[in-house]
């Protein structure tokens, strides 16, 4: 994993073409890089976020800022109401509930 300015980005390394191909994963944006050795593969990264960052300012937008503290999650309507059981029984909203289940299951 690598970090820049807060991004967090994910690495891969392709075998057949020897390059290492990066993907930013905690934006909804897309930002890629990739390089052919670590030291090319950082400035890469870097330099992906700060485009991308120049690239919003230009137009006027505001960047997609990293962990905005929103987690969408999926769930069957029976783990759903289990969720909302659980967090009725605790006396907490589902907002509350949810996070200190998950901040107490990543440690």
């Amino acid at each position: 994993m690598m970090q820049y300015k807060g991004y967090l980005a994910r690495v891969e390394y392709d075998d057949e073409s020897t390059v290492f191909h990066g993907e930013v994963i905690n934006t909804r944006d897309v930002i890629t890089f990739q390089g052919k050795s670590v030291e090319e593969l950082k400035k890469a990264f870097e330099g992906s976020v700060e485009d991308y960052l120049a690239f919003c300012k230009e137009r006027g937008e505001e960047p997609d800022k990293p962990y905005a503290g929103r987690l969408t999650v999926r769930l069957s309507p029976d783990q759903h109401k289990k969720v909302i059981m659980a967090a009725e029984k605790s006396g907490k909203n589902i907002d509350s509930w949810v996070a200190d289940a998950l901040a107490q299951a990543a440690g």
